[in-house]
């Protein structure tokens, strides 16, 4: 059977279950059962069947199929900011890990607005999906608990959310900002500064490890921070009120590979060399940091990775529903490039008194 039209004919209409059961001489129930993967049918009774889908180019309505296996095969994800490369590279682990088990992904980016962010929830419990990921730092929200009580749910890259059965894949944030601020100290530099997110309990860690790791040191009095809201115009602005301060750090922490961007430009247009005058390092080690004209030194927290893990931590929720909540913690590992080097000679000015040049904001991934 073929229905191939004319070159000028009008393109025939798809073909459907009916036509198949025609085609292969049997009842619509049983092709149904064929497409279930029952192991009810007989290997001849199958065979035809599938004869007849190949031949007709019979493809099963996704949505009816959803309905009778009570299946949309369908994962919801919500993230804070899809401009951030790290979201990107975490979803190419996540999606990668579900699609190898039949799992598509429906993407929500609610930007921090929490009335977006319940339309977006609502939207994928109304369709159904089969299990909810949360990436990054977001206001947790009534919508968001309800939706985490009544789907299988594992959060991505923050521990902010509290949600009894939800399954937690992240990085180790304390180690991560210690790899960077020690290699600084290691290459001799004193005046450290650190510009801080200014939201979420992922910054807080960060700023907190760059606080304990430089008193350790003996730096406390070297101590600068600086809040930014993680964008690269942010990370720009808090490198100026910082580097124009009284006391010029001869590095500086970001808190992300775009604020360390911005910090770069900041530098640049004062006229000064990275990493001859000042030293940069990013943190997520993202495409940005790798390019070449940047050479970012940064550190690593395997999103790629961190993602595919937190797949399969949502099929195994998915699974088992009830078992008890898990943590996975990457381990940071630094990534060392040109951005990074020994201080200037000759530093910059006389320490100032503990805590005269501290800015300390709230502190998001």
């Amino acid at each position: 059977m073929t229905l191939t039209p004319g070159p000028d004919g009008p393109a025939p209409p798809a073909p459907t279950i009916r036509n198949v059961a025609a085609a292969a001489g049997v009842s619509k129930s049983l092709v149904s059962l064929v497409l279930q993967g029952s192991p009810q049918v007989s290997p001849g009774k199958r065979a035809l069947v599938v004869a007849a889908i190949e031949a007709l180019g019979y493809r099963p309505n996704a949505a009816a199929r959803s309905l009778t296996q009570r299946r949309t095969r369908a994962v919801g994800l919500l993230m804070n900011d899809l401009r951030n490369p790290w979201f990107v590279e975490n979803l190419e682990g996540l999606n990668s890990t579900l699609g190898e088990h039949g799992l598509s992904v429906l993407l929500g980016d609610g930007r921090l607005d929490r009335r977006e962010d319940e339309r977006l929830l609502n939207t994928f419990m109304d369709m159904r999906v089969e299990g909810l990921v949360l990436v990054g730092t977001m206001p947790e929200s009534d919508a968001m608990r309800e939706a985490a009580s009544r789907l299988p749910t594992v959060v991505v890259g923050t521990r902010d959310f509290d949600f009894p059965l939800a399954d937690v894949a992240a990085q180790d944030d304390r180690h991560g900002i210690a790899l960077a601020v020690g290699h600084l100290i290691d290459l001799g530099h004193r005046r450290i500064g650190h510009l801080s997110g200014t939201v979420g309990g992922v910054q807080e860690l960060r700023r907190q490890s760059y606080l304990e790791v430089m008193t350790e040191a003996g730096l406390a009095t070297m101590i600068t921070i600086e809040p930014t809201d993680m964008t690269e115009d942010g990370g720009y602005h808090a490198a100026l009120r910082m580097l124009e301060g009284s006391v010029r750090p001869t590095a500086i922490v970001a808190a992300n590979d775009v604020v360390c961007l911005g910090a770069l430009g900041a530098a640049q247009e004062l006229g000064l060399r990275v990493p001859q005058d000042l030293s940069l390092t990013g943190y997520d080690n993202t495409y940005l940091a790798k390019l070449r004209h940047l050479s970012l030194t940064s550190v690593d927290i395997s999103g790629r990775d961190v993602g595919a893990h937190a797949a399969e931590m949502l099929l195994a929720r998915i699974e088992l529903p009830t078992r008890p909540a898990t943590e996975y913690l990457a381990l940071p590992t630094l990534a060392v490039r040109s951005s990074t080097g020994p201080p200037p000679a000759a530093p910059p000015a006389p320490t100032a008194p503990a805590g005269d040049h501290i800015n300390i904001g709230r502190t998001g991934r």
